[in-house]
């Protein structure tokens, strides 16, 4: 089994950019169907206009420049190929700490946060399997199979403590790694989801527009659309982002650049995994955060005080901030506040005195780790 890792850089092809701008140039537009806004799905004017700045005000190439502005490599592990950005800290004794992105988004989620994450923490950040440049090996994938696979991406990179955090998928797979791995895992930190309960999602709406179902049932059959017309792909993640945090409402604004936003649907249609990505609902990966009590959780914009009581009942809380947070993709729209609760979260482990080694240099021998699942729990040999 090869363990190598290898630099890596985002170089698409022009070919490829002057074939998007094509589609996205002869593209048959439907009629708006009656309804007021939203009601029946992305308007055709909303889209229409975003669809021409994607063709002739975006730029990729600036996007591009910026993501390689990170160091990334790309690695294979159990025959997967694994992308990731690696930044190092100035700091010798940086806790690692490992990000995963949400869905339907990217990599792209995260680049505002690097940076200024890296001056504390020496920062990994995967393009979860099926998304992105990590492009899907095999089909069937769950969130206790990318839990293993990152734990041994962080064993090879010879990380022996280290802490996690993710939103929406990121933070299923996040406290997945702490029943595989927590002899080395310090903590996990997610954005939300803990505690809530399923009637609760129904309660507050959550998902009305089916897609869940229906991407749990038929994916391959919206898979033709995704990867064949870039408006399609568009639409489909306009509107989650959109319904995911109530923009379409009256007064509502925003609160993501649409650069940000197109930068994610570039990432989808350039790596052709807008399909692909769809794996975490076939496979029954989607729902809600699991509950661990193995090692310390720190959530962010996590609900209600009802909502906390449910989560401490299960878990080790030792962070909750419950602030607005203004988009389901926190890290986008306020990364500032993603920043300072991984460092307040992780800096009270550290006054706990659970952080109690300095982060070795990367080379050590990978750990062997082998997942396997008994009754609830997931366990690592």
């Amino acid at each position: 089994m090869s363990t190598e890792i290898k630099p890596f850089r985002i170089e698409i092809p022009q070919a490829d950019l002057d074939d998007l701008r094509e589609r996205l140039a002869h593209t048959r537009w439907p009629k708006q169907l009656p309804g007021d806004g939203w009601d029946r799905g992305v308007p055709v004017d909303y889209l229409r206009e975003l669809a021409e700045y994607w063709r002739n005000g975006f730029d990729w190439r600036a996007q591009e420049a910026r993501f390689n502005e990170f160091p990334q490599f790309l690695t294979e592990i159990d025959g997967q190929p694994i992308h990731f950005f690696h930044l190092r800290s100035s700091k010798p004794d940086a806790l690692p700490l490992l990000l995963t992105h949400s869905w339907p988004n990217s990599i792209a989620e995260f680049t505002e946060l690097l940076g200024p994450l890296s001056e504390d923490f020496h920062v990994i950040a995967p393009s979860l399997p099926g998304f992105g440049f990590s492009p899907l090996a095999e089909p069937e994938w769950s969130l206790e199979k990318v839990a293993v696979t990152w734990a041994k991406l962080m064993s090879r990179l010879g990380y022996e403590r280290y802490g996690v955090h993710g939103n929406d998928a990121g933070a299923l797979v996040s406290p997945q790694i702490a029943l595989v791995d927590a002899e080395h895992l310090v903590g996990v930190h997610i954005t939300g989801g803990l505690g809530i309960t399923l009637e609760m999602m129904a309660e507050w709406g959550v998902g009305g527009s089916g897609y869940a179902e229906y991407l749990a049932a038929r994916p391959q059959t919206l898979a033709y659309g995704w990867h064949d017309s870039p408006v399609a792909q568009l639409a489909f993640l306009v509107e989650r982002f959109k319904e995911f945090d109530g923009w379409h409402q009256a007064g509502s604004t925003e609160p993501i650049d649409r650069d940000l936003i197109l930068t994610n649907a570039s990432v989808y249609w350039l790596t052709e995994t807008g399909a692909s990505s769809a794996w975490p609902y076939y496979t029954g990966g989607a729902g809600l955060p699991i509950d661990q009590a193995l090692v310390p959780t720190g959530v962010s914009h996590g609900g209600p005080d009802e909502v906390r009581k449910l989560a401490e009942a299960k878990n080790d809380i030792v962070h909750w901030a419950s602030r607005d947070a203004g988009s389901h993709m926190i890290a986008m729209a306020n990364p500032e506040t993603i920043l300072a609760d991984l460092r307040e979260f992780f800096g009270k482990l550290d006054e706990l005195r659970l952080v109690v080694e300095p982060a070795p240099v990367p080379g050590g021998r990978e750990r062997g780790l082998d997942h396997r699942v008994v009754g609830e729990q997931a366990i690592s040999s």
